[in-house]
C-alpha cells in the first residue's frame, strides 16, 4: 500500500492545521504521515485545540506550532499534498515544495478568532474538527494510487468547496 506525507498550512500554526495533523495521523490508518505548519508561527498550540483532540482522544503529544519554512528544505520529508486550511495561508507565496506535491485549499473559519465564553469558543473548536474530520475522512477514502493527476486535483479540490457545518 503507498505512504502519502501531507502537510497542513496555515498561518499561526496554533488551531487548525494542529487539529488536522492530529485528525489525519489518527485517521490515515498507516497511510499518511501528516505535518503542520505557518507562515509566520504563533509559537505555541492554542490550548483550546489541544483540549478538543483530547476531548475526541486523540494524541497532542509532539504537536507544535513551527515555520514552514522546516518542510521546505532538501532533507525535510517529501510531501505528496499540501493543503491550507486558512484563508490568508492560501493567499501569501509558498514556498517552492520540493516534489511539487498537489495542492488544495481546505479553508475554514479561524476557531482561535471567536469571542465569546469559553464555552462558545470551545463549541466553535470542536465544530472545527468535525469539519476537518469529514474533510480528511472524504480525502482517507479516495482510490489516491489509481487516479490519475487531474482527476485527484479535482477531488482534493472539491474536498475544500465542502461546505462548512459550523457556519
Amino acid at each position: 500500500m503507498p505512504h502519502y506525507n501531507v502537510l497542513f498550512l496555515c498561518t499561526g500554526n496554533s488551531a487548525r492545521s494542529i487539529l488536522a495533523e492530529a485528525l489525519l495521523n489518527s485517521m490515515g490508518k498507516g497511510q499518511f504521515t501528516a505535518y503542520s505548519a505557518g507562515s509566520f508561527p504563533a509559537g505555541e498550540v492554542n490550548p483550546l485545540a489541544l483540549r478538543t483532540l483530547e476531548q475526541m482522544k486523540l494524541p497532542t503529544e509532539g504537536l507544535h506550532s513551527k515555520n514552514w519554512d522546516v518542510f521546505a528544505t532538501d532533507d525535510a520529508p517529501r510531501m505528496d499534498f499540501v493543503f491550507t486550511v486558512c484563508d490568508r495561508a492560501a493567499a501569501e507565496a509558498c514556498p517552492i515544495w520540493p516534489g511539487q506535491p498537489m495542492t488544495a485549499h481546505w479553508g475554514l473559519p479561524d476557531p482561535a478568532a471567536v469571542e465569546g465564553s469559553e464555552e462558545e469558543r470551545m463549541r466553535r473548536f470542536r465544530e472545527t474538527a468535525i469539519a476537518l474530520r469529514s474533510r480528511i475522512g472524504l480525502f482517507t477514502n479516495l482510490p489516491i494510487s489509481s487516479l490519475d493527476r487531474l482527476r485527484l486535483q479535482k477531488e482534493i479540490d472539491t474536498i475544500g468547496r465542502q461546505d462548512d457545518p459550523a457556519t
